[in-house]
């Protein structure tokens, strides 16, 4: 215990207090979890967002850009720190300042993947590793489905970035259906190996999340306008983006042409293009100069 305390190391019995509520509605809820950092907070919104490690330039933009804009709203954001989608859903939170928070299939005081190292040590200065495995203990197949069942107990709402017929994103999935969770899915390219799953999940009933902004209903539908702590923040990013999209068209415009019509700064205006091109909604044809894809 000692030597936990002098690296920082939390152990959590479900007796304590500090045991996430969420976890508490899991049938087999772990007698107890390690943390370095903190835990997320049980009053406020999560999402995790997962998907395949060995995935593609359009699926890490993509989960970078959702994963920014949820965090930028104060929602927390959960993943497993795996290469690929994980580890780019933790780098755009931290981009945006929320706390996010990665569960291990390995103890806490084990980066796994090791080429995560810095990843590893952000997220435990703005948010916390989490694993129910003791402190020392490597990495194993079997621990990976485990810990995906703390992944979807801690979110509300789980969103996949691209994911292959058969992986591990399903097991998650599954866990987060048995707990009354909502899904979504990213759609992708038509054919692509890295679209079957996602496009799966969509057939199968999951929502379509060709936007971020569509997610936020699952807490807006729970919650009175009034009470709604979300509001205000969505109003204002989506807002920008909105009003750039809505002047754009098929036909290049120039990014002054588009702020003088939006009647935005061009700093904001250059924002809301930024994310409008992750979105995959717009191209840049040519030096500042952009369309909206067909």
């Amino acid at each position: 215990m000692e030597e936990m305390q002098s690296r920082r190391i939390e152990c959590i019995t479900r007796r304590d207090r500090r045991y996430p509520e969420r976890m508490r509605e899991l049938p087999d809820m772990p007698e107890r979890i390690y943390v370095l950092g903190n835990l997320p907070r049980d009053d406020v919104p999560s999402i995790a967002i997962i998907g395949a490690r060995k995935s593609s330039y359009y699926g890490r933009s993509q989960a970078s850009a959702y994963a920014r804009y949820f965090s930028s709203l104060g929602i927390q954001v959960i993943s497993g720190m795996a290469l690929g989608i994980d580890g780019e859903a933790h780098r755009g939170a931290l981009e945006a300042g929320t706390p996010t928070y990665a569960v291990l299939g390995c103890g806490v005081d084990v980066c796994y993947p090791r080429s995560n190292e810095i990843l590893y040590q952000k997220i435990q200065q703005k948010g916390g590793i989490i694993s129910e495995q003791p402190p020392g203990q490597g990495a194993r197949p079997g621990f990976f489905p485990l810990r995906n069942r703390i992944i979807s107990a801690l979110a509300d709402v789980i969103l996949v970035i691209e994911a292959r017929e058969k992986s591990g994103s399903s097991i998650t999935v599954n866990y987060a259906l048995e707990q009354g969770k909502a899904v979504y899915a990213l759609p992708g390219p038509v054919g692509k190996e890295l679209s079957v799953g996602c496009h799966r999940l969509i057939d199968e009933g999951a929502g379509i999340a060709y936007t971020p902004e569509i997610i936020l209903r699952e807490w807006e539908h729970k919650t009175k306008k009034e009470e709604n702590p979300l509001k205000k923040k969505k109003i204002g990013l989506a807002g920008d983006r909105d009003l750039v999209y809505s002047v754009l068209d098929l036909q290049p415009k120039s990014l002054n042409e588009l702020a003088k019509k939006s009647q935005m700064s061009l700093q904001k205006t250059a924002q809301a293009l930024i994310e409008l091109e992750l979105l995959g909604m717009i191209t840049e044809v040519g030096k500042n100069y952009y369309r909206r894809n067909p």
